[in-house]
Order: structure tokens, then sequence, then C-alpha cells
């Protein structure tokens, strides 16, 4: 195994192949809740001046009428995708009056879960889907648990990449085969080590009292100040069982062992009754109360720390689209909002998982388990909640193992695969961002969550009161400064346009929602098995149209 990784390392290493790393494809996807000044969720409807959030391709609504989603556009240049995401929030913040964007993960102030509206997108047939998909989350699962906020990183190596990694790695199937099959080993790699992420970035070891009267959960949570609750040595809350988790998915067995089976795992679980769903019922009072009573209404419902991704045509199912075209680019779903950043992430942040989702892509990658991948999950809970505990003991596999022991391991093959990465002239902009994480390694007080806990208490603050000062700072920034990359312009005719599709979308809807539904959703029927096919092909099942076919699905790295 060893000397594999060598062997990798010394490929990359010669000059025939140096370059094939250059030009990785990253897109981001950033939520924020709209608030009041006083940190309460803003009642406001999605301002009409930003466009429709259901045909905008920078800005949307996620769960929530007051959730915002920000989506930049596939782009080599990592400084370029930073700015362009800088440009949207700025935009953002001259259409809101006075409010703010909420710079944490974990919800502001919200007195009750109906203070919560769901996110409207006209009345067009899917936007209506979209609302009624809404309407089955808030059922499951609660609105406050939907209202968590995060940053989704988008990942993809370049074309030129992917010939010169199946020559080294002396393998001979279908070349889309052969990338497929590259991007499920990457996932279990990330499933494998991906508890260093929250430890180096979660952001969110806090939560408001509010937070607390929604949810059942059993952490022993402790009192810091009047109003706030948080656990000592916690990282991300909302990668803990309190945050985005639900224990309905717990024993989906959706395996990353191969295309055919994750996706006849995802079907399974898009056709699956479940019997806890099947109490809520599908109508109640003439009303839609969710789109079915399976345990995943719609295949974007499964909650993952990361997935294989492709896009989506017109009428299409993502377990269609990967089915036919194979896969197209990861999405990683672990990152916690940054609040120290105005666009809620930095660029030693995406310089460092570039670095990261390299390693994993490149690291050999067994096949894993069940029981492995309840144990990665597990050490992605413990790392979640008590991850800055020095004693805190993981398991990788049978072998139990330090995080500080393991993490030094990790950071020994990342600084081989940094400077690989890039010309050799910019090679050290990597390398300066895996030094600057490592030393969060060395020192636990050195992570966010760490500062997060010490400003609160070297100002006196609550949590909510923090986070208020830090989205009134990169309101006053993002106002101070130009847009970079994308024009306020840009931006109007965008408006224009978006609310023009809506539009069209909303002529030419058929006689009633119900219709829209049975024929478009079908309710998810068991799909058929895959005909015998020759190598390296997969048999065609015709698309049937996804109604969440909206911001996190649109951007990827193509």
């Amino acid at each position: 195994m060893k000397q594999s990784w060598q062997n990798t390392l010394e490929s990359f290493s010669r000059s025939q192949y140096s370059a094939a790393l250059n030009g990785i494809r990253r897109g981001i996807e950033k939520e924020s809740l709209r608030v009041n000044g006083d940190s309460s969720l803003a009642s406001t409807a999605h301002p009409v001046s930003l466009g429709s959030p259901l045909t905008h391709q920078w800005i949307t609504t996620d769960y929530a009428e007051a959730l915002m989603e920000f989506i930049t556009p596939v782009d080599t240049n990592a400084k370029k995708s930073l700015g362009t995401l800088a440009d949207i929030h700025r935009h953002v913040y001259h259409h809101i009056g006075e409010e703010l964007l909420w710079p944490l993960s974990m919800p502001c102030t919200i007195a009750a879960e109906e203070d919560i509206t769901l996110a409207r997108y006209g009345n067009s047939d899917v936007g209506k889907t979209k609302t009624i998909y809404r309407q089955g989350l808030k059922n499951r699962y609660g609105s406050m648990m939907q209202s968590i906020a995060g940053v989704h990183y988008n990942f993809s190596m370049p074309d030129h990449f992917w010939p010169v990694w199946q020559q080294i790695k002396d393998d001979k199937q279908p070349l889309q085969d052969f990338i497929s099959e590259s991007y499920l080993a990457l996932t279990r790699n990330f499933l494998r080590f991906g508890w260093l992420v929250p430890y180096l970035f979660g952001a969110s070891p806090v939560v408001d009292s509010s937070f607390l009267t929604h949810t059942r959960s059993t952490l022993p949570l402790e009192n810091i100040g009047r109003s706030s609750h948080y656990l000592p040595h916690a990282t991300s809350l909302r990668m803990s069982k309190l945050g985005y988790n639900t224990q309905a998915q717990d024993n989906l067995a959706i395996s990353y062992n191969s295309l055919p089976a994750f996706i006849s795992g995802l079907r399974q679980a898009t056709s699956q009754p479940n019997p806890v769903f099947e109490k809520i019922g599908v109508m109640r009072h003439g009303e839609y109360q969710q789109l079915n009573t399976n345990t995943l209404q719609i295949e974007g419902e499964l909650y993952a720390p990361i997935r294989p991704k492709r896009v989506t045509r017109p009428g299409e199912r993502l377990s269609d689209a990967l089915q036919t075209r194979g896969v197209q680019y990861v999405e990683v779903r672990s990152l916690d909002v940054n609040p120290y950043a105005e666009t809620g992430i930095d660029l030693e942040q995406i310089y460092f998982l570039d670095i990261f989702l390299t390693y994993c892509l490149l690291k050999e990658s067994p096949a894993f388990s069940w029981q492995q991948q309840c144990t990665a999950k597990k050490n992605m809970q413990q790392v979640a909640t008590c991850g800055r505990d020095v004693s805190v003991i993981l398991q990788d596999g049978e072998r139990p193992r330090s995080l500080k022991k393991w993490g030094e391991e990790l950071f020994s093959d990342l600084s081989e695969v940094a400077r690989l990465l890039g010309k050799p002239a910019q090679s050290m902009k990597y390398q300066k961002a895996l030094h600057h994480q490592h030393q969060k390694l060395k020192d636990p007080a050195k992570t966010p969550s760490a500062r997060i806990l010490k400003d609160m208490a070297e100002q006196k603050l609550e949590i909510n009161e923090l986070a208020l000062n830090l989205a009134k700072k990169h309101r006053h920034t993002l106002l101070k400064t130009n847009y970079t990359q994308v024009r306020s312009c840009e931006f109007a005719r965008e408006a224009l346009v978006s609310r023009s599709k809506q539009r069209e979308l909303e002529k030419s809807k058929p006689a009633n929602i119900n219709d829209y539904l049975r024929l478009t959703l079908d309710v998810f029927p068991p799909a058929p098995k895959p005909e015998k096919v020759l190598r390296g092909q997969y048999c065609h099942i015709p698309p049937r149209l996804c109604p969440n076919k909206a911001s996190h699905e649109s951007t990827c790295c193509a």
C-alpha cells in the first residue's frame, strides 16, 4: 500500500505528468439566513429586485424564504471564484435594506418554528413541487433543522488529468467508467478521512437557546452565558446529531463501492415506503404534506458529507444521469459557514480542500463495508462533538488511533500532494495553506471553533451578539468595496432574465398540480433492473423530471 502511494507521487513528479494536476475546477454554494438587527429571523419575502429564486443562476433560496443560497459558476481560478462569491454577497446587501446575512451555520434567534416561512417559487408546477418538497422536510424533520446553513464545495479534475491517471493506474476500461470509479474512490477516502474537515473548519461549537426548544437531542450541552449553550470541545454542532442530521437515514445502506451499487441504493431509498413518514400522509385537508411517504422524497434529500454528482438535464433524475453518463464531480457538504470570512469561506480553505480532495483521489481506496462506513460516520460525529479534546480516540478500521497521530500521518501525505499541485512557482500557495491548517492540528486553540469561544469570553458576548457584530462588519466591508468579477449591470440583467424564465414556466402549466405530480414524479417506483450490457456501458432508463432541479443540483464542475 505504501509503495503504491510512493509510486503515485513519483509518477506525478515526472515532467511528462506534472501538468496533469493543474486546472482543478470548483464551484461554491453558500447558504445564509437573512436576519434583522436584533438577530431575529427576517420575515420579509425574497426581494423581487434580486430576480426569481427559481431560475436565477447565482442567487436563490434553499429551504426557507429567508435562507438564501449563493452559487458561483465553475472556475479553475480560486481567487476568481471567491471574488464572484463576494460580488454576490455585495449585490445582495444592496437589495436587502438593513437586514444582515447571518455569518453562522447554526440559526439566529427563532422564537417559533412557525416563524420560518417555506421558500416560495411561484405558481409553476416545478415551483409548487419544490415548495411541497420543503413542506415534506418540515413535517419529517422540523423547520429548525432545515434552517441550518452550510457551504458546499463542488470539485472536479480537469479533462486532461484523466487519461494520465488512467495510464499511471494501467487501467484498460472505458475512460468514463474509470472516471466514475475514481470519483467513488475519492468519496470512500473522504468518508474515511473526512473527520479532518470539521476539526479544521468546524465553526459551530455554540447554539442559541432558542434552537434547543425545538430539538430532542440528548447531547450534554452546557450553559455559556445567558442564552448560549455549547459543548466544551465541540467543533461543529452542525455536523453532530443536534444539527443537520436525521435518524431516518441512519440505516440507509447506500454503497459507494461502485456506481451501479450507489445508484441502486439511491433508487431504493426513493421507492421504499417509510412507516414513520406514512403516518404523516401525503394529503391532509386537501393540502400536500409531502411528495410521497418513501424514505427519501427525492434523491436530493440524501444527507451525506459528500456526494457523487452529475449535471442533470431537464426532465432527468440524478440517478438516471449517473447511469447514462457517469460521475462528473463530487459535492462536499461538511463545511460550516466560516464566520470570520465575508463570504463564509476563504482562499486558504479552498486551497486546503483542493489538496485534501486530490489526496483522497490519488490515495489507495479499498472497498468500504457497511460496518466501516458506520465507523467512519461515528468518527465524524465524535470530532464534531469533542474534536478539540486532545485525548480523543478515533477508529481506523479495527484499530483505535488518536486524532492527533492520525492527523499527523495525513498531513505528511498531504504535504506531498501540496508540493505537486500547481505550477512550481505557484505550489507555495498550497504549501502555505497546508502549513496554517497544520498549526490547528498541533494546537486546537487555533481552530475556528476555539476562536469563537475565546471571542465570546473576551468580549463578554452571547453567541448571537458575536454573530451580529461579525455580520455588521462583513456588511460594511462588502459595501465599501467594488465589484471585481460580476458587474452590477450583469446582476440586473440576470434578475430580468430569471423573472422572464419564471413567467414562461407559469404559462405552460397543466390543469392542476395533482396531474403534474402523477405525470412527472410517478411516486418514484422501483427502477427496472439494469439489462446485461457491454462492459463500460449502462442500460438507459427513461429520465423522469426531478422536482429539485434547482440551485445546488445545477452548480457543477462541468
